[in-house]
């Protein structure tokens, strides 16, 4: 019984020193980020073209 649980605790500790998935999790936290943050920035970008596309349709009737 207490081979059982020596191999068991032996088994957990490696597991627990075990980094190999921590980067994955790192990686896919600043790739979140960059995606919430281009997503925030689009939205004010495409406000600005729009008013632009707006201005210059506006400008083309007044000119006709």
């Amino acid at each position: 019984m207490n081979s059982l649980f020596l191999i068991s605790f032996e088994r957990f500790q490696k597991l627990m020193d075990n980094e190999e998935g921590q980067d994955l999790v790192e990686y896919a936290l600043v790739v979140a980020l960059i995606a919430l943050g281009a997503t925030a920035s689009m939205q004010s970008l495409a406000q600005a073209i729009s008013s632009a596309f707006a201005s210059i349709s506006t400008a083309f009737a007044n000119a006709l």
